[in-house]
């Protein structure tokens, strides 16, 4: 016993190390009875079993122990036999695996069982009929079932007793396996007229303490001689039988002979010894002698069986024999396939090699039908690393995006190595939880919005919109705008943003004239954790509306008195130009494109005014009279829709003098003080005002002789430079080719060489064509100022006809433009128009305030002390070189116009004469 422990101990040590664990216990132990500690056992500790999820992951179909997660110890929870279960094996053991969690290991434990003397010898049957002849000899032995005692060692079966009686005693045979059979042994010879019949007790006995002991009836009958016992040809037979062996297959055919005859040769065969568990599986037929399969075998179940074969013939001799099958496993048990540990779902930024899942895979064959390959079928980021035999580990291969998958169905296929292969598959669901890992993305790069002026306080404008690919909290977007200056006010008082839906709100009625784009950016952010963000440039465009009426600067509707009129010559012709009314609009595009049109006039005949440039001409020769006074009203108006108009009035008086009409002119009284105030002031503005005409000319000399060495390069610039012109901003048009010194809208230089240079604005909505083409011309666009700029230094070029517009395109009325000019000229708010104007007008308030009044033929009533620089001739037109997209114009000299047919004064009739 001492040699036991210690043994039973260094096995123990020995598997521990091995991360095994063996207890030895009895069979037979009650319920709940204590088989060893895990916690002590494997070092762990009692507080973390229930924590780290300690449970029994067995195979088995039929569970013999549990653990006690609250002391650690495995205990018996099922009957254990141990003859049930291991049968006549010497070594019969359990086995249990042990898996615990966090982190994760598994153990093995060995539960040996050891054999108490719990079963009697039992004889196959309980009464033995023998029968003899009365001429037996003494000595005949007579064959007796065997007792069976499954269990092991001293507690089975060690020997047998029989009855006390005179004519028999016990014998043995011993086979060559080394078993012993009881046979019954004739001592004395009997005689049958005395005695026929004989009753013996047979009595086996094990050697356990208690002893065990099981008893059998013999009876036997003496009758006449039948001294011949059947034979079998062997005393044992091995068969193999395959486990699918059908119901009904043969599997032996015994042949035994008897060399008596009649009665006493026929002999019956008879299953004997039989087990329990193979009583309707084996059948014999007891003439034949076969032995045929009744049931279905099971190779998992039981692996072999043994028979005993009785031949009897008629006399009643019998004769025995062993038949061994040994079945033979075949595929026919399908792999199972037992997960546990499983993870509902991972977040996915896991590394590599998480653990998902611990599968376990069972094969109940044997041999290569019991060896089991498994796989994952499906392309997944997953695979399985092998353990320990038949355990895999379900672990993360690369690196998870919950955004391109979401979530997985793992298939596991698990395939065994026999013929044919079985295999069986089981799918598992993995969630992939969502982590804060992409950026917002807006819809565009940038946007571009598009507002009209005059709009509505607090009206939507637009909506951002930005998607965030990942989920929940972590797509939930907050739109912000960064802080951003625009004119020194904050970007937050021209628009607002909603935070949760992106829709852009105007804090303010924009104008135009004053505001025509503005950028700013807006930040979309999610709210996870840490929470990411993107930018996006919005820019927002003002589109113009007609909402400022034309302005007219010349004649200034506020003078009054001689400042509104204008004198005619009698010499004037047909075709003379009169004057010129002057305006400007401060919208852009189609609502700047103005035209003129007479309102009022007495004599409708006499005066034409040009719908495009406002010069008012004659429209015939003057009437043969003294002296012609006509007022007038022009009205100049836009093309906005609705049109916006201005008017104003004018006195035009025909006369070679002042003096000829001035009984009709009345004006208010002026002292000498007040008259030489104003001539002081007058000098004093023109002469501000040619100061700043040679400032601007000196300043775009320098201009031009500083980009002169670096010259951009446009190209051949034919007829087709804008082939279509699309609403956008203005900084969208510009090909930032030129700088902004200007910060107004129109600008016109000239400088000392006769290069005129231009800026005007785009029209917008109306496709510009091809500008007229001249030789060495230079033109570009301003990105800040919405300017086109156009240089010449070179002879005036005909007109490319493709900027000539039909008559139903121009703007005012059909038929307004006089058949012998070579084309029209709309009206564009251009500064020399205004600083001819502000010399005029300075001219005529000049000649209001002095004594001499006449004015020389040309002069548009200034006075003689201006001398003749002042006349239209001499101002230079600075539309010379100056075209417009949409024009017909042929630039011709206006001042040859303005002077009639013949330059001189035309003759007077006789009565003019006279007087």
């Amino acid at each position: 016993m001492a040699w036991q422990v210690i043994f039973s101990m260094i096995l123990i040590l020995c598997n521990i190390v091995n991360a095994q664990l063996q207890y030895t216990i009895q069979e037979e132990l009650k319920q709940g009875s204590k088989v060893g500690n895990i916690e002590r056992d494997l070092n762990l500790s009692i507080k973390n079993l229930s924590s780290r999820k300690l449970q029994i992951v067995s195979p088995a179909r039929k569970q013999y122990f549990n653990i006690n997660l609250q002391n650690g110890d495995l205990y018996v929870i099922e009957r254990i036999d141990r003859e049930e279960l291991c049968g006549d094996q010497q070594a019969c053991s359990l086995t249990v695996e042990l898996v615990i969690e966090s982190p994760l290991n598994f153990y093995t434990v060995i539960v040996y069982i050891q054999d108490v003397n719990d079963n009697s010898p039992q004889f196959s049957k309980n009464i033995f009929d023998l029968e003899m002849s009365e001429l037996v000899l003494p000595g005949t032995r007579f064959a007796l079932g065997t007792a069976k005692d499954p269990d092991l060692g001293v507690n089975s079966l060690q020997g047998y007793r029989l009855s006390d009686n005179d004519f028999f005693k016990l014998g043995e045979k011993i086979t060559s396996d080394g078993k012993k059979y009881p046979e019954l042994v004739l001592d004395k010879p009997i005689d049958r007229e005395k005695q026929n019949y004989f009753e013996l007790i047979l009595t086996a006995f094990d050697g356990g303490k208690p002893v065990k002991s099981g008893t059998a009836l013999i009876k036997m009958k003496v009758h006449d001689v039948n001294d011949n016992f059947p034979q079998f040809s062997q005393d044992s037979y091995q068969v193999r039988l395959y486990e699918n062996a059908q119901s009904g297959f043969l599997i032996l055919q015994l042949n035994a002979t008897d060399v008596d005859e009649g009665i006493n040769a026929q002999i019956t065969y008879t299953l004997i010894e039989v087990p329990a568990n193979a009583q309707n599986l084996f059948a014999i037929d007891p003439l034949k002698g076969d032995v045929i399969l009744m049931g279905k075998l099971d190779y998992e179940e039981k692996d072999k069986y043994e028979l005993t074969v009785e031949a009897k013939d008629g006399g009643g001799l019998t004769a025995h024999c062993k038949v061994f099958i040994q079945v033979t496993d075949v595929n026919d048990n399908i792999p199972e396939v037992i997960i546990t540990s499983l993870l509902a779902s991972v977040p996915e930024n896991s590394p590599l090699g998480t653990v998902i899942a611990l599968v376990n895979i069972f094969d109940m064959d044997t041999g290569e039908n019991g060896e089991v390959l498994c796989e994952i079928i499906d392309k997944s980021p997953f695979q399985l690393v092998p353990s320990s035999t038949n355990y895999y580990k379900l672990v993360t291969s690369t690196n998870l995006d919950r955004e391109r998958a979401s979530n997985y169905n793992i298939t596991i296929k698990a395939t065994d190595r026999g013929s044919p292969h079985l295999s069986v598959t089981k799918t598992l669901k993995l969630s992939i939880s969502d982590v804060n890992d992409n950026l917002p993305m807006f819809e565009q790069t940038n946007y571009v919005i598009y507002i009209q002026e005059n709009n509505l306080l607090g009206t939507s404008v637009y909506r951002i919109c930005a998607s965030d690919l990942d989920h929940d909290e972590n797509a939930k977007i907050i739109y912000s705008m960064l802080t951003n200056n625009t004119e020194e006010l904050p970007v937050s008082t021209y628009i607002s943003i909603n935070s949760m839906t992106g829709v852009l709100y105007a804090q303010r009625s924009f104008d135009y004239e004053q505001l025509r784009e503005f950028q700013f950016q807006v930040m979309a952010k999610d709210s996870g954790s840490p929470p990411l963000s993107s930018n996006v440039t919005v820019r927002i465009c003002i589109i113009d509306k007609n909402d400022n009426a034309p302005k007219i600067l010349y004649p200034s509707p506020d003078n009054e008195g001689p400042a509104l009129f204008e004198f005619i010559p009698y010499s004037a012709d047909r075709g003379f130009l009169v004057t010129k009314v002057i305006a400007v609009d401060a919208d852009s595009g189609h609502n700047a494109w103005l035209s003129y049109h007479l309102l009022q006039v007495q004599d409708s005949s006499l005066f034409t005014i040009d719908q495009y440039t406002g010069e008012i001409r004659l429209a015939k020769e003057l009437p043969d009279v003294e002296s012609l006074r006509q007022k007038i009203v022009v009205m100049v108006k836009d093309n906005g829709q609705p049109s916006l108009s201005s008017t104003v009035y004018l006195t035009l008086v025909v006369a070679e003098n002042f003096q000829q009409v001035h009984p009709e002119i009345i004006y208010k009284h002026n002292d000498s003080k007040s008259s030489s105030n104003i001539t002081f002031y007058l000098i004093v503005s023109i002469g501000l005002i040619c100061l700043f005409f040679i400032a601007i000319v000196v300043v775009t000399v320098v201009f031009k002789c500083r980009k002169s060495n670096t010259q951009p390069s446009f190209g051949a610039i034919g007829g087709n430079v804008y082939p279509q012109f699309t609403l956008g901003c203005p900084s969208e048009i510009s090909d930032t080719s030129l700088p902004f010194p200007f910060s107004y809208d129109v600008c016109v230089t000239l400088d000392s060489k006769q290069n005129e240079i231009a800026y005007l604005k785009p029209i917008q909505n109306v496709p510009t064509g091809s500008l007229i083409d001249t030789d060495a011309s230079l033109i570009a666009t301003d990105s800040t100022k919405d300017c086109l700029l156009i240089t010449s230094n070179a002879e005036q070029a005909q007109p490319n006809a493709d900027w000539r517009i039909s008559q139903a395109q121009r703007p005012g009325p059909s038929g307004a433009q006089p058949t012998e000019e070579a084309g029209v000229w709309p009206n564009n708010q251009f500064e020399t128009e205004r600083l001819q104007a502000m010399i005029l007008a300075s001219a005529n308030e000049a000649a209001e305030g002095t004594s001499g009044l006449g004015g020389s033929t040309g002069t548009m009533g200034l006075s003689a002390r201006y001398g003749p620089q002042f006349t239209l001739q001499h101002v230079p037109d600075y539309r010379q070189n100056v075209y417009i997209p949409g024009s017909t114009l042929t630039p011709t000299n206006a001042a040859g116009k303005r002077d009639g047919k013949g330059g001189g004064n035309k003759k007077k009739s006789g009565k003019k004469d006279k007087k």
